[in-house]
């Protein structure tokens, strides 16, 4: 094996950013400043989403230029890939055998079937597909879901272990933004990855993936490739039982650009000269792609990959349509129902609820780097194209902070966008609800007002009611949705004050300078 320094410098930038994305997602202290996020914003999907042209352009650029390095460099769950590759090495290993990759032929209906599906629905605002296949979500979710608690249950053993000795450097941390729903989906996908990534390498990348699949139609004419010499090749199959693409055919001499990662691992693997990387278009009467060969008679002749037949194809398209789990949101018909769950209260600068649908692929990003932990991933409750998104659930002392703008500023996918402070004032996502008839001042006949002292516009204010007692009045055109008198409202379990989601968010009448001296100055009972 000989040294290649292709190979050290991806490796180096690979576990760069592998290493400050999921740092940026398992972040729990806000650490890392916001500006890490750029490194999502190069993603490929997120800058669809966010219709980001020259980021898309450069993508396309690099694939043209390098094939799918992007694979290699910058997706982190391509990286992370690798990482299990590498601890379940192949190979001969002191008098040990391990399992040698091995060409195979690629699943080529079955993977630009996926894109295509992943495409249409796009168009259509459906974003599912895409949420459940898309290699930078599903990382986020295994990063968020699994790897963040655990990195907080490691800081809460090192806070246990740090107080026996009087040491208070560390503190406690509570997590909120893990749900059954999130967790499971999460944990499916590390699954599904891991295990396809134990037994053949990059087969995630190279089947199911739609990132991958529209990266190999770039990839399959790049500038700089793989290529065999065929003079030099003596057919020793080293090269390909190095390839985590399963790519490389030695007995035909070909390598399929369209699954190739560009990941160098065959390079030092040949000991002739017999392959390199290299400008391919320079050294046609040597060096040979998979289109260049003699194609078998199944084999497509456009392409050099071999197709699955009807069958195969059918099966896999059922198999696509059934695991989608369409389950409905019903909304029982009961008086004692929160009414906040009807409709998901969408973050400060998602514009509206077909917005955000049609933008977010369940990252939860913003979900990790809410300072009050408010966003909080939903299950199935509002169908199939809201599952696992984030929305904005208020608990106790738990309301979306009046100037924090944090989740617009970080998200990737144009999901959520950017707000300025004096803008985030004015987004009203919901109005505050009033139910008279859960109030303490009219079940209990006691003064209370603690809705109306959190509200931080005074759209919520205290009119007299009975007996020098006052009641809560909610003036909506005020109201900004915060939650903040949700959140601090002492009735249980259904709160008398509640925020009900705007499907498209408004912008709140802000209250004149005079008229909040006025309301500063009364004496306001709040019952203590």
């Amino acid at each position: 094996m000989k040294f290649n320094i292709l190979k050290v410098i991806r490796i180096i930038l690979a576990g760069l950013v592998f290493l400050l994305v999921l740092l940026f997602f398992c972040d729990f202290a806000d650490i890392f400043p916001d500006f890490f996020s750029n490194l999502l914003r190069i993603q490929l999907v997120p800058s669809i989403l966010a219709g980001s042209i020259w980021i898309l352009v450069g993508l396309a650029i690099l694939a043209f230029l390098f094939g799918r390095i992007y694979c290699s460099v910058i997706c982190p769950l391509g990286i992370f890939q690798d990482i299990i590759a590498r601890l379940t090495q192949r190979g001969k290993k002191k008098n040990k055998k391990k399992r040698w990759y091995n060409y195979a032929k690629p699943y080529t209906i079955l993977r630009y079937s996926l894109l295509a599906i992943c495409a249409v629905f796009l168009i259509f605002g459906i974003t599912t597909p895409l949420l459940l296949l898309d290699p930078y979500s599903n990382f986020g979710r295994i990063a968020v879901n699994i790897f963040r608690p655990v990195v907080m249950e490691g800081n809460n053993l090192i806070n246990w272990i740090a107080l026996k000795f009087n040491n208070y450097d560390f503190y406690h941390v509570t997590i909120y933004t893990v749900t059954t729903y999130s967790f499971s989906i999460a944990a499916i996908a590390l699954l599904l990855v891991g295990i396809m990534s134990f037994l053949r390498g990059r087969l995630f990348c190279n089947t199911i993936c739609p990132v991958g699949s529209l990266l190999g139609l770039f990839s399959r004419w790049a500038i700089f490739r793989i290529v065999l010499d065929e003079k030099r090749c003596t057919g020793c199959r080293l090269c390909e039982k190095a390839c985590k693409s399963q790519c490389i055919n030695s007995k035909e001499k070909t390598v399929d650009y369209s699954r190739c990662v560009t990941c160098f691992n065959c390079l030092d693997r040949c000991n002739k000269k017999g392959i390199g990387y290299r400008f391919a278009y320079s050294l046609r009467k040597n060096y040979h792609s998979v289109s260049e060969k003699n194609i078998p008679a199944k084999q497509n002749k456009m392409t050099g990959e071999y197709g699955i037949n009807r069958r195969s194809f059918i099966l896999a398209s059922t198999a696509m349509a059934t695991t989608i789990p369409f389950i409905p949101a019903w909304a029982k018909k009961n008086e004692e129902i929160d009414i906040t769950k009807l409709t998901p209260i969408t973050p400060p600068g998602s514009r509206s609820l077909k917005h955000f649908k049609e933008r977010c692929t369940a990252c939860h990003l913003c979900v990790t780097h809410c300072p009050q932990q408010i966003l909080k991933p939903a299950g199935f409750d509002f169908g199939i194209n809201y599952a696992f998104k984030p929305r904005m659930v208020f608990y106790e002392m738990a309301f979306c902070n009046y100037e924090c703008t944090v989740c617009s500023e970080i998200c990737p996918n144009g999901a959520i966008e950017r707000l300025t402070t004096e803008e985030k004032k004015v987004t009203q996502v919901g109005i505050a609800r009033f139910v008279k008839d859960r109030c303490v001042v009219f079940t209990d006949n006691t003064s209370c007002g603690a809705c109306s002292e959190h509200c931080p516009v005074q759209a919520v204010r205290m009119e007299p009611y009975i007996d020098g007692l006052t009641i809560p009045h909610v003036y909506e055109e005020m109201c900004i949705g915060c939650g903040g008198c949700e959140s601090i409202c002492p009735v249980r379990p259904i709160k008398a004050i509640n925020v009900l989601a705007n499907a498209v968010h408004q912008v709140a009448v802000k209250p004149k300078e005079e008229e909040i001296e006025k309301i500063n100055s009364e004496d306001l009972d709040f019952g203590f």
